[in-house]
């Protein structure tokens, strides 16, 4: 099988344990405000790539990769379902860690077929990061351009299976910095028995170079990014949210 491949990167450090092959695919449903890879929207986009030309350039640089594995991204990786498990049941029958950043938009619960995909990929996935845009559903929406339903199910599907979660949070100015907002975020992941880490990231503008040469106007023109201590701070809110809800005083 072969999927649409937007770019691979050789030795990823932030996506998920160790050093790690990350695989960039296309196609993406979500229109996030903040998106900086307006260029792996199109699911049409990338270069046709197997399973084996992939595994094959892992194979070439594997001693790096011994505390690591592969990671699978986007894009919205989901949006190539059937070739994420193909890819990584081949990984698993050769030891590879195998992780998905995702943000789960395309989980739908009440689909027999999809959910038996679903099954397969799990069964073969050791560790999901999930991408949580904005806890609040109507800001979601006004955010993403997508109904925040499918993600949380995504998450209660992910516990249920037993599937370790790293969460990721992209924290914007004036969008998903405001307190209470994070509270309810800490307030959730608290009530969640499959979180195993909380990577808060600053809103930044590198993207706005791809826009311009796309022709498409970048929504957040006139936002600033946000400062590595602004988003620490941020995090610590967040958890103060999770002791909250552990300790039962919400």
């Amino acid at each position: 099988m072969s999927g649409r491949v937007h770019s691979i990167e050789s030795c990823g450090t932030v996506d998920g344990p160790g050093i790690r092959m990350v695989v960039f695919l296309s196609g993406c449903p979500m229109r996030c405000l903040y998106c900086h890879n307006p260029d792996t929207w199109d699911p049409k986009g990338g270069t046709l790539t197997s399973v084996d030309e992939i595994l094959a350039q892992y194979d070439k640089m594997k001693h790096f990769y011994t505390k690591g594995g592969i990671t699978v991204s986007g894009g919205e990786p989901l949006m190539q379902i059937g070739f994420v498990t193909e890819l990584f049941a081949e990984a698993k029958k050769r030891g590879i860690h195998t992780c998905l950043d995702t943000s789960g938009i395309t989980f739908r619960s009440d689909s027999p077929a999809l959910l038996e995909q679903f099954d397969r990929l799990t069964a073969v996935t050791d560790l999901v990061l999930l991408d949580i845009k904005h806890i609040d559903p109507n800001e979601h929406e006004k955010l993403c351009s997508q109904p925040q339903q499918p993600v949380m199910a995504f998450e209660a599907y992910l516990e249920q299976k037993g599937i370790p979660v790293w969460i990721r949070h992209v924290v914007v100015p004036g969008i998903t910095d405001k307190e209470e907002y994070l509270l309810r975020l800490g307030r959730y992941l608290g009530t969640r028995s499959n979180i195993k880490a909380l990577d808060v990231l600053p809103y930044h503008d590198m993207g706005k170079v791809k826009y311009k040469n796309l022709g498409i106007p970048y929504p957040l023109e006139s936002t600033p990014p946000l400062s590595k201590e602004a988003a620490a701070k941020a995090r610590q809110v967040i958890l103060a949210g999770m002791r909250e809800s552990r300790s039962g005083r919400h």
